[in-house]
């Protein structure tokens, strides 16, 4: 086998559960690259996954300032591993890659029965470059039901963005028309960086009538 991401060949034997996708797939990655990933360990912000406290951070006590209450989960902490993974999944269009988290993710969302998860969607201009929602891929390579009710406008890519522009960009998404939402809603989306994302998404089921908004991501 040939692992997506090192380039390297490994054998079926020396990987492990982890790293398997789906019944009836295929490895992808090979050990030493799955174990590249770190997970996010106990010690993390409660309220945002941040790692390094269990102390609620500095960014989610702003956020409650501004009358916005992170509730957010997250998977991986961002380092190389991850950063590596997400260039070649999403801007160098390897969609095969979507079977790496796949397993994972359906497990942890077992933990939100009566929840409707809403991906966080590509503006036209993006899907058109990149041919696939890097989102709704892993959704999909876990056979995970959604409902693609948002859109997102062209606008500039926020890796392109400085953090103070994220911090301070309008919401660029909104909800389709004649949608009934939802009670308890899972934003889904790869990477949180600032929570502006998130934060904008949130309020706008909120304002729509949803009772509680939660999120999560791969990596944070």
């Amino acid at each position: 086998m040939i692992c997506l991401l090192c380039g390297q060949e490994f054998s079926e034997k020396e990987t492990f559960l982890g790293i398997i996708t789906m019944r009836k797939s295929r490895y992808l990655i090979c050990k030493e690259c799955q174990e590249n990933f770190e997970k996010i360990g106990d010690d993390h912000c409660p309220t945002c996954y941040r790692k390094g406290s269990k102390e609620q951070c500095d960014d989610c006590k702003k956020w409650a300032k501004e009358n916005h209450k992170v509730s957010h989960q997250a998977l991986y902490t961002y380092n190389e591993a991850t950063k590596e993974y997400f260039s070649k999944y999403k801007f160098q269009g390897d969609a095969m890659l979507s079977h790496v988290f796949a397993k994972e993710v359906k497990q942890v969302l077992k933990n939100y029965k009566g929840y409707t998860i809403i991906p966080v969607p590509l503006s036209k201009e993006r899907m058109k470059e990149r041919q696939f929602n890097q989102v709704t891929a892993i959704l999909n390579a876990a056979k995970i039901p959604y409902h693609d009710i948002l859109e997102k406008k062209d606008i500039k890519k926020q890796s392109e963005k400085s953090r103070k522009e994220r911090l301070t960009s309008d919401c660029p998404f909104r909800i389709k028309s004649d949608i009934q939402i939802p009670d308890k809603v899972l934003i889904l989306d790869d990477i949180y960086t600032t929570g502006a994302t998130l934060k904008g998404i949130c309020h706008l089921f909120f304002e729509k009538g949803a009772k509680i908004v939660k999120s999560l991501t791969i990596v944070r």
